[in-house]
């Protein structure tokens, strides 16, 4: 069996697996997916900690199920910059990203209508987890190119020197694990 590193989160206890990125470095690996319990929790908790806000953005994909409950939660709607152009996304602003937990270089896209709701709005960035920060960045320039005021940028979790910075709102410091 895999090693782990055992964490409290929003108050529940959760074993995050260990996982190579390479031959010097392991990263814990949190998956919101399937996890109600924490998202819930987790929602909640950072909901507490947020400024106010109009609409949360988060980036595909494993941030949308804490989006979705912060919501929820909040009543605020939210939208999802996706990594792929779809049928019926209409003149879409495009922001290119690489993150620590992608082989390559992805791009990040939001149709004209969801530009449109951002427009001139106080907008919450979240995401599951913050490393190097790359993501963010990419959903940062997506709300200016859209017209929007940054609220906040939250996080369940901050990931190795990411826990340090001042510009971010997250429940627990992730641990980078050196070989």
């Amino acid at each position: 069996m895999a090693d782990t590193y055992k964490m409290t989160i929003a108050g529940l206890e959760r074993e995050l697996p260990l996982c190579p990125l390479n031959e010097k470095l392991d990263i814990a690996a949190f998956v919101m997916f399937s996890d109600v319990e924490i998202t819930v929790a987790s929602a909640k908790e950072l909901l507490k900690k947020c400024p106010e806000f109009d609409v949360i953005l988060t980036a595909e994909s494993k941030g949308i199920p804490l989006a979705y409950e912060m919501a929820r939660q909040s009543g605020k709607p939210y939208i999802v910059a996706r990594k792929s152009i779809k049928l019926y996304m209409t003149n879409p602003v495009a922001v290119t990203v690489k993150s620590i937990t992608t082989a390559s270089e992805q791009t990040l896209y939001l149709s004209a209508e969801k530009a449109e709701i951002i427009k001139g709005k106080n907008v919450l960035v979240v995401d599951d987890v913050i490393s190097t920060g790359e993501s963010l960045k990419a959903l940062e320039e997506l709300v200016s190119g859209a017209g929007g005021n940054i609220s906040a940028k939250a996080a369940v979790l901050a990931e190795g020197d990411a826990a340090d910075r001042t510009d971010i709102i997250f429940l627990e410091k992730l641990p980078l694990f050196f070989k």
